[in-house]
């Protein structure tokens, strides 16, 4: 690898094996370091990324993605990234890999994603791949038409995502886990309203069935089947090395970014979800297509 790469891309996504396309298309040497823990390999089947009838297998769509890159040179390391920091005079970045390395870049694109809040139980890979636990209901809502529906988690974000269900079944409920909800007396009266039943029970046991169904037994011994679960458990940014450089980040710990997706820190861009925008797959490409554009811009009006 060169002594100073024009782009360091951290995590090998979507968002980040796109920038990679672009940056490679663009004659820049820009190197992809990717932990192989993008969430869109937990994806069983993707139906509305356009372009794809009948839908994609998370995996199998970065093994294209990740193809096209290599196509054009693209150079794509299986690594951890576990410092980042300034050079001095501000003349790019430093980043330190997990197996010791150091690597030099003038420019930085996060694309490191978001880990989602899941239910502890067995073989959760598995129950996600037979589609008996879910995250995201804008991607696949539509596959569960009509079904009876578990939405897991408390508080606004549970809430939301439980009142977004219920245009596609009438079949919601909303477990807390345990945890109390503290809903006004007009919040209970719109989920009432709404069909969705609240049940503040803990769970004692998850079970994923063979029949496509997953029964889910509280601990005052009460036994609930559903067709499907959705986690609205929360997400974690994976943003400690924007951290580092001291960021500016929202709430919520993903990265505020202007229209080309740069962040504060001059040099250092994100994509994906790690930024503070909608969690879908297009988004992050668009955002990668902006983000490698303006770095390839923002390097050639430097140069």
């Amino acid at each position: 690898m060169p002594t100073m790469l024009d782009c360091l891309i951290v995590g090998g996504g979507p968002a980040g094996l796109t920038a990679a396309i672009y940056l490679a298309r663009y004659r820049r040497k820009a190197l992809v370091v990717d932990e192989a823990k993008s969430r869109c390999a937990w994806i069983p089947t993707s139906h509305n990324l356009a372009g794809f009838t009948g839908g994609i297998r998370g995996t199998d769509l970065l093994a294209r993605i990740r193809a096209q890159a290599g196509s054009y040179g693209a150079c794509i390391e299986t690594e951890s990234v576990a410092r980042l920091e300034r050079l001095s005079g501000g003349c790019g970045f430093r980043a330190g890999l997990g197996d010791g390395r150091e690597i030099d870049a003038a420019s930085v694109l996060l694309a490191t994603g978001v880990i989602d809040g899941q239910p502890r139980m067995p073989h959760l890979y598995d129950a996600m791949q037979r589609g008996l636990i879910r995250v995201c209901p804008i991607c696949d809502g539509y596959e569960v038409i009509d079904r009876r529906i578990a939405v897991l988690g408390h508080g606004a974000q549970a809430v939301g995502e439980a009142r977004f269900i219920r245009t596609y079944s009438p079949y919601v409920t909303l477990l807390t886990l345990g945890e109390p909800m503290a809903l006004s007396i007009e919040e209970r009266g719109e989920l009432d309203a709404a069909g969705i039943v609240v049940i503040e029970d803990p769970v004692a046991t998850v079970v994923a069935g063979e029949d496509l169904r997953t029964r889910l037994t509280l601990e005052s011994g009460r036994i609930l089947d559903f067709d499907t679960l959705y986690s609205a458990l929360g997400i974690t940014a994976r943003s400690g090395l924007a951290e580092q450089l001291g960021a500016a980040m929202d709430e919520d710990g993903r990265l505020v970014v202007d229209r080309h997706q740069r962040s504060s820190v001059p040099g250092l861009y994100a994509a994906g979800d790690v930024v503070s925008t909608l969690n879908q797959i297009a988004v992050a490409m668009g955002e990668a297509a902006m983000a490698a554009t303006a770095i390839h811009n923002d390097l050639r009006h430097r140069d």
